[in-house]
């Protein structure tokens, strides 16, 4: 009889779920899924759960495999010598493999009064705990949103769409990931939903009252309501329990998604960083990175020598309330691409997107395996191979 396999996965996201489902393909590989919540988190849709218009949660049981078990809990701890995680209410759990796949959630605010007056939304309870505040907040109550990325733009555009006064606040660029002509059409957009676009060198946020936004300008703005959305972190979990980090604390693996620290760990989405050169965190990544984490446990599992990861983009698609969006093209570095569709198409692109990501997830779930193409990224693989042949004579010179 062949030996039985238990596989942890830690963090239940896409990236998560998606490596949780693949491993299902072996009737000997017993999965378990640690999440801290009993829902599936679409943060993909965070923006609209501050506007009122989704929720931004789905059942497990639409997502997910029947053959994971889903444990609710937080593991505070990796024993990679024992082969155990540590739960905050649960004792341990044991493991032949774990698949780290904890994500990524709001940076801490380096700005004066940032942490104090300003509401992050880079994880659910945090879109939860900002939606009353908007809400409680009269309908012309100035609300700020600092940041011009996606989150940023989506954020903006939803709550101005539902009437309410806001001033985008970028830091510098509009839509910095952006091709030029993109750029235009969001601009174009968010004047006719009202909002105001600050941009440039003096826009930078230098500090955060209660009722204000200072400006590196100089310039204050009146705030009712200031919505953080600069910059993403990721747990401390990996750094915590020893093992081998990046500068922003993402678990360091080579080219397999394998920790260099132990063999049996192996980690995806947005808290990997293999060969130290992440890829931008991302649902589009994650969902890659997912399946391709899981394949790397089976060859093990199989004495087959793991492949190395092909991941690569395909466009950048942003909402602008719920009537329009838009769907630019990119290379498969995330370099945007001067094509693009704006307006109401962008958006149901975009919304048809999201309903798909779902769709993803339970297609792995119901087919475990049947997913293998990847966008694949030709000048990742060629700096990855030039890093490697420059590593001796960096190592002679160290």
């Amino acid at each position: 009889m062949t030996e039985n396999t238990d596989v942890v996965v830690v963090g239940g996201g896409y990236a998560g779920v998606m490596a949780a489902n693949r491993l299902t393909q072996r009737d000997n590989v017993t999965v378990t899924l640690i999440n801290p919540r009993p829902t599936f988190v679409e943060r993909i849709r965070l923006h609209q759960l501050v506007g009122g218009s989704h929720d931004a949660v789905l059942d497990y049981r639409k997502v997910m495999s029947e053959r994971v078990r889903l444990v609710v809990d937080t593991v505070t701890r990796i024993d990679a010598a024992a082969r155990s995680v540590t739960l905050a209410t649960r004792g341990t759990v044991g493991y032949d493999y774990l698949v780290y796949a904890v994500g990524s959630g709001s940076a801490d605010p380096q700005v004066p009064g940032a942490a104090e007056f300003a509401h992050p939304i880079g994880g659910l309870e945090e879109a939860q705990r900002l939606r009353p505040v908007v809400d409680a907040a009269p309908a012309t109550a100035a609300v700020t949103v600092v940041g011009a990325g996606a989150t940023g733009i989506e954020t903006a555009a939803e709550l101005a769409e539902e009437g309410r006064t806001v001033t985008l606040v970028c830091g510098g660029v509009l839509g910095p990931s952006l091709h030029p002509r993109g750029r235009r059409s969001v601009a174009r957009r968010l004047a006719v939903l009202g909002v105001t676009v600050l941009e440039g060198p003096d826009t930078k946020v230098t500090a955060v009252t209660r009722d204000a936004v200072r400006l590196s300008g100089g310039r204050e703005l009146p705030s009712a309501v200031t919505i953080w959305t600069t910059g993403f972190g990721v747990p401390d979990l990996a750094a915590r329990s020893g093992l081998s980090t990046d500068a922003l604390g993402r678990l360091l693996t080579d080219e397999t998604l394998t920790s260099v620290d132990d063999v049996r760990i192996v980690a995806a989405g947005d808290s990997a960083a293999p060969s130290d050169l992440p890829f931008r965190m991302s649902c589009q990544a994650a969902v890659q990175l997912g399946p391709q984490a899981a394949e790397t446990v089976l060859s093990r599992l199989a004495g087959e020598q793991p492949a190395p990861i092909d991941v690569g983009f395909v466009s950048q698609c942003i909402s602008l309330g719920r009537r329009a969006g838009v769907f630019q093209l990119t290379g498969r570095d995330y370099t945007a691409k001067g094509f693009y569709l704006g307006g109401r198409p962008g958006a149901k692109i975009k919304e048809l997107i999201c309903r798909g990501i779902p769709w993803q997830l339970a297609y792995e779930a119901r087919k475990p395996g049947a997913r293998t193409w990847w966008a694949k990224d030709a000048k990742r693989r060629q700096l990855t191979q030039t890093r490697r042949r420059e590593a001796p004579a960096t190592e002679r010179t160290a």
